[in-house]
């Protein structure tokens, strides 16, 4: 058997091949699990990050009303498609949306302050918007 902490990309060859010749009891099962776990986990990242970048892109465009443009513009178009797309390819996510609505607001405030210089005290405390009115592509705050 390949160790699966010194040669990793092997190690998931030998464990495909394993799986397809249902070679089951030959399994590095606690590893298995533990990589299918953080697949899990990083797609559920992936998706919260999305919602990070747009809502710092939504809150700029509040919050910077002198600075919006074309490029604000397109970021927030295209951080909602990607977020659609993640959504669509892990439909088991959704129910976990306000959670992770809620996580990735903190952070947005944190990025919005750091890049705008506006004191995290001006964004308010919980994310203002639904997840319908960010996700809607002609939902632009004001």
């Amino acid at each position: 058997m390949i160790n699966y902490e010194k040669d990793f990309y092997s190690w998931t060859q030998e464990q495909a091949n394993l799986l397809k010749n249902g070679q089951f009891d030959s399994l590095d099962i606690p590893n298995l699990i533990e990589e299918i776990e953080t697949m899990g986990r990083s797609e559920k990242r992936e998706l919260e990050s999305r919602l990070t970048v747009l809502l710092l892109h939504l809150l700029k465009w509040k919050y910077q009303e002198a600075r919006r443009g074309r490029s604000w513009e397109l970021s927030i178009i295209e951080q909602r498609l990607k977020f659609e797309e993640t959504l669509e390819e892990n439909p088991g996510l959704k129910p976990k949306l306000e959670d992770i609505l809620t996580k990735a607001y903190k952070f947005a405030v944190i990025q919005a302050s750091r890049e705008t210089k506006i004191s995290r005290s001006v964004f308010p405390e919980i994310c203002p918007w639904t997840l319908d009115e960010i996700t809607n592509e002609s939902f632009y705050p004001d």
